[in-house]
């Protein structure tokens, strides 16, 4: 693949609008309005992974928090914040947390190199590991203990989600909310449901228990 200077991307853009706009005119003021997205999607920030493509959704029907690994920690103020939006002001119905098979901040996770400061944040993967250990340890084959640490990690974390203030919250004050989760593939650009939904704070009680 031949690569892009910067300046190329200015002529990408416009080519991009113009033939946005002839294949209909009242996109961008359409778009210019309000967003009103029914879906928040929590994904990792692996340039394979684009949440609007994978999904086939135009702009401004999905609102995006990306990361290394998918990752949903309660001392992250920014996770927290696009979360905090997307529920109390964009009244979004749907949170789902994707993971993907083959994610490289699991993978340094599992092998625990020295990868700098970002070793900091892998430490809440490995977290996720020593909780589910037992269960990985058994997994003799490593592609196989490797997908199903990505699985696991995606289930922790709609965990985290459903257990923030805000989420809490607005299952008590009855709003329609529901948490999924994912993995997606990057070999055939499937989805798969992990059958991890909760909708309300009793279920997220009972996925608890099943999961640890």
């Amino acid at each position: 693949m031949p690569k892009q200077k910067i300046e190329d991307l200015f002529q990408k853009n416009r080519d991009w609008a113009e033939k946005v706009s002839a294949e209909d005119p009242a996109f961008f003021s359409t778009l210019s309005e309000q967003q009103q997205p029914e879906y928040l999607w929590i994904g990792c920030a692996d340039s394979r992974v684009p949440a609007n493509q994978i999904i086939d959704l135009l702009p401004g029907e999905v609102f995006v928090h990306r990361n290394i690994a998918n990752m949903v920690v309660h001392t992250d103020l920014n996770c927290l914040s696009v979360i905090q939006y997307a529920v109390d002001v964009l009244k979004v119905k749907h949170i789902m947390v994707v993971g993907h098979y083959g994610c490289g901040g699991i993978k340094a996770a599992m092998d625990k190199g020295d990868n700098g400061m970002i070793d900091n944040w892998l430490c809440h993967i490995r977290d996720v590991y020593r909780f589910h250990h037992k269960e990985l340890n058994q997994i003799k084959d490593e592609q196989k203990r490797f997908d199903r640490l990505c699985e696991l990690n995606v289930i922790e974390q709609v965990w985290n989600v459903c257990q923030t203030t805000i989420v809490q919250n607005a299952w008590k004050k009855d709003q329609e909310l529901h948490v999924h989760g994912w993995c997606y593939s990057i070999d055939n650009g499937h989805i798969t449901d992990l059958k991890v939904t909760v909708s309300n704070a009793q279920q997220a009680i009972e996925n608890l228990d099943k999961v640890k």
